[in-house]
């Protein structure tokens, strides 16, 4: 990868870049579903690719491709400079200053399961059988259907850019879980699922607890009722954060400010939300998923606090739109997003509410990154007695 990255940016500049960054890409993936105890869904596919950048007389394209051959590549790369030049310019598209390469940490960021190659066809068969197995058994005789699955992916990926970026990085991804339809009153069918995706297979939970915690979460669906209209507080289960706080977090790209589209853009310093509110981005975090030791531009990562008790304290600004807004770049986007932990239960919380709806999920929905507005759709449980 290294030796062919290096001559895809010869290649280029002896075309006619000025400057240009190269990604070289292998990925296999395997992916297995079952349904009615039978395989459903067998998918299994390696692919490599070359992604370069070009920078030539203040214009930019980014272009990829699958052919990897030399011959093929080279008449590629110059077919590329040569409809580059031929864009509008962009005076703010260049490679970043390289000394934002400066200063990554030298750590092992736990992102490869070294036991990936012991991961057999038998293995992910019988995790998907067990998975759903475990489902059917727990949701008995209101079971429609059950669709199990299981998939995992090994990625090797380098990185070159002509003004001195190298980085090798290499991850594995496992995710396994299910989904499952109930029989409820009349013609209502509930639709419930949960998986789990993890780094390392042996952080992943039993196959069993992961069928019959989906099992559980599609039976609580059972017998729901139309409410009045009401104002209520609610509690967003941690596993459904992620939705909601995406659209919130919209406010805080470098993009959406300098096109005038954050309603966060003037309040660097303020306070925006509740102390009890603090958001961490943590690119370090042992096997997490977001974990990673460089961004896109090739900065070297670094952990910051974007809220702190409620104030803004950070934004999300690439290199590219650091130079439109005229400011010092961060980061071009997030990494591991910690809400740090509270003392309290969900029980507790509920208690302390007392009445108030228990959010398991999202259905649709939208936000407003210039207002932060955001309308969405809900599943949920309503608790407490009727005010």
């Amino acid at each position: 990868m290294r030796e062919l990255a290096a001559w895809a940016i010869k290649t280029a500049k002896a075309a006619g870049a000025d400057a240009a960054k190269v990604g070289i890409n292998s990925e296999r993936f395997v992916e297995i579903a079952y349904r009615e105890r039978k395989p459903e869904n067998i998918k299994e596919a390696a692919k490599k690719r070359l992604y370069i950048e070009i920078f030539a007389n203040k214009r930019y394209s980014g272009q990829n491709t699958s052919d990897l051959r030399k011959m093929a590549l080279k008449t590629f790369i110059e077919n590329a400079v040569a409809t580059t030049k031929l864009l509008a310019e962009d005076p703010f598209r260049t490679l970043p200053d390289s000394k934002y390469y400066e200063g990554r940490a030298d750590i092992d960021l736990g992102q490869v399961d070294p036991n990936y190659s012991k991961m057999t066809p038998e293995k992910r068969h019988e995790m998907v059988k067990e998975i759903e197995s475990a489902c059917l058994t727990q949701g008995g005789d209101k079971v429609i259907s059950v669709t199990a699955s299981e998939y995992d992916n090994q990625n090797e990926s380098f990185t070159m850019t002509s003004n001195g970026f190298k980085r090798f990085e290499e991850y594995t991804v496992y995710s396994a879980g299910a989904q499952m339809t109930a029989q409820d009153e009349g013609d209502r069918r509930p639709n419930g699922y949960h998986y789990i995706t993890t780094v390392n297979l042996k952080n992943m939970p039993s196959t069993a607890e992961i069928g019959k915690k989906a099992a559980e979460k599609t039976l609580k669906l059972l017998g729901a009722k139309k409410i009045k209209t009401e104002t209520l507080p609610v509690i967003i289960q941690n596993q459904n954060v992620a939705r909601f706080l995406s659209g919130f977090m919209a406010g805080f790209y470098g993009s959406n400010i300098q096109q005038k589209r954050s309603f966060l853009a003037d309040k660097m310093g303020q306070k925006i939300a509740s102390d009890k509110l603090t958001l961490i981005d943590d690119p370090f975090i042992k096997s997490g998923l977001g974990s990673r030791l460089f961004d896109g531009d090739g900065f070297a990562a670094k952990k910051r606090t974007m809220l702190d008790a409620g104030i803004l304290k950070e934004f999300y600004v690439s290199w590219y739109y650091s130079r439109k807004l005229g400011w010092e770049p961060t980061t071009g986007g997030p990494s591991n997003l910690i809400i740090p932990p509270g003392t309290r239960s969900v029980e507790a919380i509920m208690k302390d509410l007392g009445r108030g709806i228990l959010i398991t999920g999202f259905i649709g929905g939208n936000s407003d990154s210039t207002t932060g507005d955001t309308s969405v759709g809900i599943n949920g449980h309503l608790f407490g007695m009727v005010s």
